[in-house]
C-alpha cells in the first residue's frame, strides 16, 4: 500500500458522529431506530426497577399490618376504597366480596368462598398485567435489534460495493470508511438487544416472584376465611 493512499487513510474521521453523517439515509434511520430503542429500553428498565422495589416495600409493610392482630373489618375500614399497593387491592377485592357475600340476617351466601377467591384472582390477575406492562418491548427489543442492524450493516455494505464500483478502486480511503459505517449499525444493534435481554429475564423473574407473593397473601387470606366459616 503506498504512502499516499495510508494519508488518505489517516485524514478520515472515523467518530461515530462522523460515521453517522457519512451514512446513507436508509442506515441513519436504522441507527436513529436503534439508540431510540435503546433509550426507551432503558427508560422501562428504570421505571420497573423502581416499581418493583416500591412494590416489595409495600408488600412487607402490608403483611406486617395484615399479621399484627388487628381485626381484619378494621383493618379493610382503614384501608378505605381506595387501596394504594397490590397487596392491599388484593385484600380489598377479598373483604369486599367478603362483605357482600352477608345476607341481611348475617347468614353467610352459599358458594362465597369460591367467589372470594375469584375476586382475589382477578386482582392478582390485574397487579399482574401492571407489573408485565412494557416488559414484551425489553423482548421485542432484545430479539429483533441484532437483525435490525444486520440489516444496516448489509444496507451499507452494499453501499460501500457500489462506491468502489464508482471510484473503480479498492485503496483504503475508498473502502474504510463505508465499511466502518455500516458495522457501526451492527453495533448499535448489539447495544440496544444485549441490556434489554438481559434485564429483560432479570425483571421477568422479580415480577413472577412480586406476583407469586400475591397469590400466596391470597392463599393465606382464603385460608383464615374458611376458618372463620368452619368455626
Amino acid at each position: 500500500m503506498d504512502t499516499a493512499t495510508l494519508a488518505n487513510a489517516a485524514d478520515i474521521d472515523f467518530s461515530l458522529l462522523a460515521l453517522f453523517m457519512r451514512a446513507t439515509f436508509t442506515v441513519k434511520l436504522v441507527m436513529i431506530l436503534l439508540i431510540a430503542a435503546s433509550f426507551w429500553s432503558w427508560g422501562i428498565i428504570i421505571q420497573k426497577h423502581l416499581t418493583f422495589r416500591r412494590a416489595r416495600a409495600q408488600a412487607a409493610e402490608f403483611d406486617t399490618a395484615f399479621w399484627s392482630g388487628e381485626p381484619l373489618d378494621e383493618l379493610y375500614a382503614r384501608i378505605g376504597g381506595s387501596p394504594s399497593s397490590g397487596p392491599e387491592r388484593v385484600f380489598s377485592a377479598g373483604m369486599a366480596e367478603w362483605q357482600r357475600s352477608h345476607r341481611q340476617d348475617g347468614a353467610l351466601i352459599p358458594g362465597t368462598p369460591q367467589r372470594i377467591d375469584r375476586s382475589m384472582d382477578v386482582a392478582i390477575d390485574r397487579e399482574a398485567r401492571g407489573l408485565n406492562s412494557g416488559l414484551t418491548f425489553l423482548a421485542s427489543v432484545g430479539s429483533a435489534s441484532p437483525f435490525i442492524g444486520l440489516f444496516g450493516t448489509v444496507w451499507g455494505i452494499k453501499n460501500a460495493f457500489e462506491e468502489i464500483a464508482l471510484a473503480q478502486s479498492t485503496n483504503l480511503a475508498v473502502v474504510a470508511p463505508g465499511i466502518a459505517e455500516a458495522l457501526l449499525a451492527t453495533g448499535l444493534g448489539l447495544l440496544a438487544a444485549i441490556p434489554a435481554t438481559i434485564f429483560y429475564n432479570k425483571l421477568s423473574d422479580d415480577s413472577d416472584t412480586i406476583a407469586s407473593g400475591y397469590e400466596q397473601f391470597a392463599d393465606e387470606f382464603g385460608t383464615l376465611l374458611s376458618r372463620n366459616l368452619d368455626a
